[in-house]
């Protein structure tokens, strides 16, 4: 059962012989039981303080960027951002197109496509075709790549087209066989946009196949490593071209920075196209609990540490720097362990240094 928040406060009552709440009484709680509800995200604040990158926090991210636009916001719930983490890479134009948990964002063609759980979610085709609708720009060449899977083990084909209306083949008109049963078969292919809207459409013609993902992406966009500089070398070296009121200084994004007010970001040069997304990794910060359901972003095992932190608060709200002390202790001791534990570890070390004369150094 996850720890609530009404289940942390009345451990910490309990430990220090207070009433107790319930969850009809909770939010009207008075005295040291509304002191110890603060204490709660006082210590919780405390925790991710003191491990800011613990591996629970990670999480990834990504920011489309627009063309003329070269500052952008982090989410909201952004603690710290590893700036090491950042790639460009083209934007994926198929929504949903892993098909994780439903079939959502896809339009019925004929038949009657549905959701399966097998794999990690699968568009399954019974004698039924399914499309979405893209946005794409005229004459631009886009990568496609389909996987589908025959879950009756039978030699099948699946159609894949893309056109300028549903079932269209305009840009593109080939089929996929499947004979490897156990693993798929994948096409890799390219089309052409002719229109500014294209039809992905996928059909299985009197049998059953099941399409594991769909993806379309530009082909003359590559991923790439952005590289990090801090935002006085951005003014010294590029503030001045990404200032100027001209499209011929826009191009492929090269480098990312931090504005000094830690709420956003740049790149530049500025994009030139709007068809490019960044992708990042950062460690979040959390929601202060609140109702008395709700439940901590932390595992259970957390929950001993809150409750020290907690105490040690209460006491020292009493003036009881006894048992003060020793609740801080007891925090600091299971902090430690719990750190061992979770805290983020580098597989390597390496040297970043360049010899003077040299592009590059060995290290023996």
């Amino acid at each position: 059962m996850a720890t609530t928040y009404l289940i942390l406060s009345n451990r910490i009552l309990r430990e220090l012989n207070e009433v107790e709440l319930t969850s009809s009484t909770f939010s009207s709680s008075r005295g040291i039981q509304t002191a110890v509800k603060d204490f709660i995200n006082k210590a919780v604040h405390d925790i991710y303080n003191e491990g800011a990158e613990l591996p629970l926090l990670h999480t990834t991210t990504t920011q489309a960027l627009t063309t003329g636009d070269g500052e952008y916001d982090f989410p909201s719930d952004m603690r710290r951002v590893d700036f090491e983490s950042f790639f460009l890479k083209p934007t994926e134009l198929i929504t949903n197109g892993e098909f994780t948990s439903n079939i959502t964002s896809w339009t019925t063609g004929d038949g009657s496509p549905a959701y399966t759980s097998s794999g990690n979610g699968r568009l399954n085709l019974n004698d039924a075709a399914a499309y979405q609708a893209i946005n794409t720009t005229v004459n631009k060449t886009y990568k496609l790549q389909v996987r589908v899977i025959s879950p009756n083990s039978s030699a099948t084909t699946l159609i894949v087209r893309v056109g300028t209306s549903a079932g269209g083949t305009q840009n593109l008109n080939t089929t996929i066989g499947v004979t490897n049963y156990g693993e798929g078969n994948i096409l890799d292919t390219t089309f052409t946009a002719s229109a500014t809207t294209s039809y992905v459409y996928v059909e299985s013609d009197s049998v059953q196949l099941d399409v594991d993902y769909i993806r379309v992406s530009r082909s003359d966009i590559n991923t790439r490593k952005l590289s990090y500089i801090s935002y006085d070398d951005y003014l010294q070296r590029f503030k001045g071209q990404d200032s100027t009121n001209s499209s011929s200084q826009y191009g492929v994004p090269q480098y990312i920075w931090r504005k000094p007010d830690y709420g956003s970001f740049g790149v530049s040069p500025i994009p030139g196209e709007g068809e490019y997304t960044i992708s990042y990794e950062y460690y979040t910060t959390h929601t202060d609990l609140d109702a008395h359901g709700d439940t901590m972003g932390l595992p259970d095992r957390f929950s001993p540490l809150i409750i020290d932190r907690s105490k040690y608060y209460v006491y020292m709200l009493r003036s009881d720097p006894q048992h003060a002390q020793l609740a801080d202790r007891d925090y600091q001791r299971k902090l430690k362990l719990i750190k061992n534990d979770y805290a983020a570890r580098y597989d390597y070390m390496r040297d970043s240094r360049i010899a003077a004369g040299h592009s590059s150094i060995n290290i023996a």
